[in-house]
């Protein structure tokens, strides 16, 4: 699923109303009557309706929105915020429209702003994708006046004061909503987390907007939903055996972080890899193979940590990271790896912490080598960002500079591919935020990858399944429970 910027969302609109052909106010219809479908199926008519409209397109929405449910049996009020003293043409005919149905109340200072019930749920149709400047005035007045309210509060579209598509500053007045309702395509502004409070929990609604323009339009943004994982898949064939799934070899653990070496292994091999070696530092070599019996393991010479690469002769992909700390003599066994790697490598943890501190090894990364840094392993990577759309356009920087692909860890997880792709996940909960998880994440990636799955649709992929399986993991145990081991159990392809 594509995610468009400002102007590609006012030029998808033009399109549409260009080629369908259909009047703006005839789309603006059908946007409204998505949000009521949505709506209806989540509240019932015996539920009050607070309508707050500005005098924009999005106030329009608004309008037609409060007409339609109160067509459906709904006690609905709507509030028009007198800011200006100009407005759309759709926003009159609306009005218009809905003098039959409704009287408006206007809201020309502060003491105007109605007493509601509790129970009254209220819409935020203020503004709109198209906002340029910070809210002041009479509409932050009712923004802070709607924020404070202990009523349910959904908004139309984008929530109103929050940018599309760029940060916001620390002190703007912006609209919190428990959902957000929007249309035909998400906003890069939902994907960010500096953003969580001012999003809530959103959801699309299809308004019929031009399959030509988004297909044919491009883009650097894209949200990775359950179909656009799964046509990643790659069918198994009736006459495969275990060598057509690949060779992974694991380089984990460490004296005491074991565990990391386990979890990816195990993740490893229920992703579906042919066959697994790991190669464990000697303190290790019980554990692997007892908590591990379906992967073959070598035994590195020193007792505590890696200090010597494996035999990499036969490996379709290489892992390394998970739990290996970060001795001189690892930080050499990483560098001679990836001077003699010659299949996909992946990176994380410990062995991300050693790029940080070696930075001369970052030019010797083969090319789509996958990284995968929670934010403040990036940080190390790249430097201090003043916001999260800051740090996205420095893996992105990265990721060209390098010609790596990144897996930016975190809600809505962003793959950053070289090419300037960024692809934002679509699974996961916040009960995965809990040790080992990562380490689980890299058993799955490199097992795509020695399956001979394209790095970066291994990464989109990959990240997807992890997200998945804690979401299962979470029906099950509740996300407070949620292990990283629960993961592991929930693979299921």
């Amino acid at each position: 699923m594509k995610i468009f910027n400002v102007e590609q969302i006012r030029a998808m609109d033009a399109y549409t109303i260009a080629r369908e052909p259909i009047n703006s106010i005839d789309l603006m219809e059908r946007a409204s009557q998505a949000f009521v479908r949505w709506f209806c199926n989540q509240y019932v008519n015996t539920r009050p309706i607070a309508v707050f409209c500005g005098k924009g397109n999005n106030g329009g929405d608004g309008l037609a929105i409060a007409r339609i449910l109160s067509g459906c049996g709904y006690d609905v009020q709507v509030f028009v915020v007198e800011y200006n003293l100009n407005a759309t043409d759709d926003f009159r005919q609306n009005l218009s429209r809905l003098a039959d149905h409704l009287t408006p109340r206007l809201i020309q200072s502060e003491n105007d702003l109605p007493r509601l019930e509790k129970k009254v749920v209220c819409i935020d149709a203020l503004l709109g994708s198209g906002l340029s400047r910070p809210v002041e005035g009479l509409l932050g007045i009712v923004i802070k006046y709607l924020n404070d309210l202990p009523n349910r509060l959904l908004a139309v579209d984008i929530a109103s004061g929050l940018y599309t598509d760029r940060p916001n500053g620390p002190s703007d007045i912006i609209i919190k909503p428990r959902y957000t309702i929007t249309f035909q395509l998400p906003k890069l502004s939902f994907m960010l987390p500096q953003n969580a409070e001012y999003v809530g929990e959103w959801h699309v609604v299809d308004i019929g907007l031009s399959s030509e323009y988004i297909k044919n339009t491009d883009t650097h943004y894209y949200f990775t939903d359950k179909p656009e994982a799964e046509k990643r898949i790659k069918p198994r064939q009736k006459f495969s055996h275990k060598g057509t799934f690949g060779h992974a070899v694991l380089i984990a653990g460490s004296y005491g972080k074991m565990g990391a070496a386990v979890l990816s292994g195990k993740a490893c091999l229920r992703s579906g890899v042919g066959l697994l070696t790991m190669h464990v530092p000697a303190c290790g070599y019980e554990i692997a193979q007892i908590s591990v019996p379906e992967a073959m393991t070598t035994v590195d010479e020193s007792e505590k940590y890696i200090s010597e690469a494996p035999d990499l002769g036969s490996a379709t992909a290489i892992g390394i990271g998970p739990g290996i700390g970060q001795a001189p003599a690892t930080a050499k066994v990483l560098e001679k790896i990836l001077g003699q790697a010659k299949v996909p490598v992946i990176i994380d943890a410990d062995a991300l912490n050693i790029l940080s501190t070696h930075p001369h090894l970052l030019y010797k990364l083969p090319a789509n080598t996958i990284l995968t840094p929670h934010p403040k392993e990036f940080q190390r990577l790249a430097g201090d960002s003043s916001n999260e759309y800051e740090r996205l356009e420095k893996a992105r920087v990265f990721s060209s500079k390098y010609k790596v692909i990144i897996c930016l860890k975190g809600a809505n997880t962003a793959v950053v591919l070289p090419n300037g792709e960024v692809h934002f996940n679509s699974t996961g909960n916040p009960g995965m935020a809990t040790g080992g998880t990562g380490d689980v994440l890299t058993g799955i990636i490199t097992s795509l990858l020695a399956q001979k799955y394209a790095p970066a649709d291994a990464a989109i992929l990959g990240v997807y399944q992890h997200g998945l399986a804690g979401d299962r993991a979470a029906e099950v145990r509740g996300q407070t429970a949620l292990i990283a081991s629960d993961v592991v159990e929930c693979l299921g392809w």
